[in-house]
């Protein structure tokens, strides 16, 4: 089955990546990575100015949505460009507050990019806890406001800043719809592992073209011609899934699209690493930025076991409509 965007929704993919690449964003990154948030904060309310938050919360609280389709977009070009910022945690915020007081009271700051939140199991790490002004914490009792957060630790990706969430807060629900937020985030990662691969084969589609062995380019030879091929083909098999499971989110669906596209993502960084040779290890080349993405986005929201778990319980009649 294919999957084609419509004229209005390849409008807005091209607005975000014309809008993002003129942002600079390696450089935000970097930023971002060493705590310094004013550039990052600045390109946040730009895409919530496009509309990208807006798209996971109600019209009746000042959002677009839902509108998965449109999202997933989305989130392809903010991985496309490595956006940092607890991106997908504040589309998961919107699935998990719930109605009508927290709802009506913080999403339509989400919306507009006012404030950004970050989400996270009691006692687990949450990304961006120290930027984020909407801090979501679960466990038995419910879900709640976190009143604060942890010392900042380093992680895999220098751009996903990591703390622990403190205890207690105000409760917001006693019944938070888990398995309905978690495919969210789960849809959102795995567009926007799609986006860091598809930045990577391009990186090292063109680095290739350019660097030479014995007098010709390296792109020439056959061996790197099909593992360039085979990372194209595994992107754009999870395409359709990831467009396919925006339109039923169903969590098997949803489920084998993250796995899909995190998986290719990651074998796509393996060939570029591979392609690039030593320059690929430094952290200083901007390659390095979408590297360590694809590797944290392969575990965020649900590890391969995991969501090859929830395929498997869907096939077994036990899978769900979120």
């Amino acid at each position: 089955m294919r999957f084609l965007l419509d004229p209005e929704q390849r409008a807005f993919a091209d607005s975000l990546n014309a809008m993002l690449t003129a942002a600079d964003t390696p450089s935000v990154v970097r930023e971002w990575s060493r705590g310094e948030h004013a550039r990052g904060r600045a390109l946040w309310r730009r895409i919530a100015g496009a509309g990208v938050f807006a798209l996971a919360v109600p019209e009746a609280y000042e959002g677009l949505g839902p509108r998965t389709v449109e999202l997933a977009v989305a989130f392809v070009e903010l991985g496309r460009h490595a956006v940092p910022g607890p991106l997908v945690e504040t589309v998961m915020a919107a699935a998990l507050l719930p109605e009508p007081g927290p709802a009506k009271r913080l999403l339509p700051a989400l919306a507009s990019g006012e404030a950004m939140a970050t989400a996270a199991p009691a006692g687990s790490y949450a990304l961006d806890g120290d930027v984020a002004t909407t801090r979501l914490s679960w466990d038995g009792d419910g879900l709640r406001m976190a009143p604060g957060h942890g010392p900042v630790r380093a992680s895999l990706d220098p751009a996903r800043r990591l703390t622990r969430l403190l205890p207690g807060g105000e409760l917001l629900t006693a019944d938070p719809p888990i398995a309905y937020a978690l495919t969210w985030a789960r849809l959102a990662t795995a567009a926007q592992a799609l986006g860091v691969g598809l930045a990577l084969l391009d990186r090292t589609v063109a680095y290739v073209k350019q660097r030479t062995q014995f007098g010709v380019p390296v792109g020439s030879f056959q061996a790197v011609k099909h593992q360039l091929a085979d990372a194209k083909l595994a992107l754009e098999f999870a395409r359709p899934l990831i467009f396919g499971a925006a339109l039923t989110m169903t969590e098997p669906d949803v489920a084998a699209a993250k796995v899909t596209a995190c998986e290719a993502a990651y074998r796509t960084a393996r060939t570029a690493l591979q392609l690039h040779g030593a320059i690929g290890y430094t952290a200083e080349y901007d390659l390095s930025l979408w590297l360590t993405k694809a590797r944290a986005l392969r575990a965020s929201w649900g590890s391969p076991g995991e969501c090859r778990a929830a395929v498997l319980d869907g096939l077994s009649g036990g899978g769900r409509r979120s």
